[in-house]
């Protein structure tokens, strides 16, 4: 049986977290709904000028990578990640 999509895309961050954390930035998987995954950006990652370039050609090309059933990854912030948005 194959892994959960989840644990897969949780690798993959662990993975990641190395780099980001040399400049003091880190990841979270905040969820996954279809074929979109939804991240936290944390640390020094937060209102980084490149965090987008971060996301879209780091974070988000390792995961479709790796996990082919998620076509997108969205970065979310604290306010958006609230259950009662």
């Amino acid at each position: 049986m194959s892994e959960p999509i989840s644990a897969r895309i949780l690798e993959v961050l662990r993975a990641l977290r190395p780099a980001l954390s040399v400049d003091g930035g880190g990841v979270e998987l905040e969820r996954v709904e279809g074929d979109t995954c939804y991240i936290r950006l944390t640390g020094a990652c937060i209102g980084c000028p490149a965090a987008d370039i971060t996301l879209h050609y780091g974070i988000e090309s390792a995961i479709t990578e790796k996990v082919p059933e998620i076509k997108r990854v969205v970065a979310v912030d604290q306010e958006s990640a609230a259950p009662d948005r």
